[in-house]
């Protein structure tokens, strides 16, 4: 939309080419608009600025009356019609000698009360939000998965279940196994506690999540946690990324570059290398989601006096040359607060995170 000061030099430049002897409709051509444009902005009586917004519009002739709108919801909810779309209730009117309304307004007036799809008992679906969970320090919410690993021949795989702490990212437990099962988890949660020295049921609440596989809703496992006062955590049917950081771990023991990937000839063999690989995941491991601290830096709480130190470092070295920096220092704080799905708690995150420095 043009605005009122636009128009006004638009009809100045006119009004100076014509008076040069150019000719109205050249000089108009040149601006983009034509001469009836021109004229209409030119004559007084008709305001500068844009009606169109305010104008008061008459009521269409053909527009439905609130009564007719009730009667169509009305109709569309009775027992006989409620499972129906309007392209089949309106023939069924016809027949019984009654015209309400065309199938189009139908569906228009369903659609505006948002009734379309949902009558009867098709009812609207529930759809679960992502499953977020907060953490604040080390075993509050834990997330567990499985792998495959490569066995010696093709076809043949061994599993790899691991639990990983949401907060500091240490793996809490592993273990591999020749079969999926709920049997192997509820060892591998309890093997968890106990190497994290919990006392049952003295810690805090603790959150295990996982995805929907048959091994995750087994009945041994579920019995096993409500015993040891865990709450079970699942993802949406057929989200792949609610448990997102189960899938990352599994993708860098994956992408390691003594990574066997043509397989491993036994369970033992495979044993063996994942074990190396956790000790240097927890141990060594820099990882760029802790500002690079080890998992297990963050898991034992010294990692806020290294930060800190990062910290101290770089203002020493700003002040040895501040020539040479054109902003701030790095930034070395970490939240004291760990979102399982952050996307949708990002602004509650942000109104609650505190730094750790």
């Amino acid at each position: 939309m043009i605005s009122v000061s636009d128009r006004r030099t638009a009809i100045m430049l006119v009004e100076e080419a014509t008076q040069a002897g150019a000719r109205q409709k050249i000089a108009c051509q040149e601006l983009g608009i034509n001469e009836r444009t021109l004229q209409r902005w030119k004559n007084e009586s008709t305001p500068l600025e844009d009606q169109r917004p305010i104008v008061e519009r008459t009521v269409p002739k053909n527009k439905l009356s609130e009564e007719e709108v009730s009667l169509i919801l009305d109709v569309v909810n009775r027992p006989e019609f409620q499972s129906l779309p309007p392209s089949q209730i309106v023939p069924i009117l016809a027949d019984q000698n009654t015209y309400i309304a065309s199938e189009s307004t139908f569906y228009r007036v369903l659609k505006s009360h948002d009734m379309q799809h949902h009558r009867g008992r098709s009812s609207k679906p529930n759809n679960k939000p992502i499953s977020t969970h907060r953490a604040t320090g080390p075993n509050q919410v834990w997330m567990w998965d499985i792998t495959w690993l490569p066995g010696p021949v093709k076809g043949i795989y061994f599993f790899l279940y691991l639990i990983l702490d949401l907060f500091s990212r240490k793996i809490i437990a592993w273990d591999i196994w020749l079969e999926e099962s709920a049997e192997n988890a509820s060892i591998l949660v309890r093997r968890g506690i106990l190497s994290e020295q919990l006392t049952v049921p003295s810690f805090k609440p603790l959150i295990l999540h996982s995805d929907n596989g048959s091994p995750m809703k087994g009945a041994s496992l579920l019995e096993t946690l409500y015993s040891l006062g865990i709450t079970p955590s699942k993802s949406r049917p057929r989200v792949s990324n609610d448990n997102p950081y189960a899938e990352s771990v599994f993708r860098t023991c994956k992408y390691r570059p003594e990574y066997p990937a043509s397989g491993f000839s036994d369970l033992t063999k495979a044993r063996e290398w994942v074990l190396k690989f956790v000790k240097w995941y927890n141990t060594e491991h820099r990882h760029s989601g802790l500002k690079f601290l080890t998992p297990i830096q963050r898991h034992t709480g010294i990692g806020k006096e290294i930060l800190l130190k990062r910290h101290k470092l770089y203002e020493q070295a700003k002040l040895a040359h501040p020539e040479r920096w054109s902003k701030g220092t790095r930034d070395w704080t970490l939240p004291d607060e760990v979102w399982l799905n952050p996307e949708q708690t990002k602004a509650i995150s942000k109104q609650n995170q505190a730094v750790s420095i």
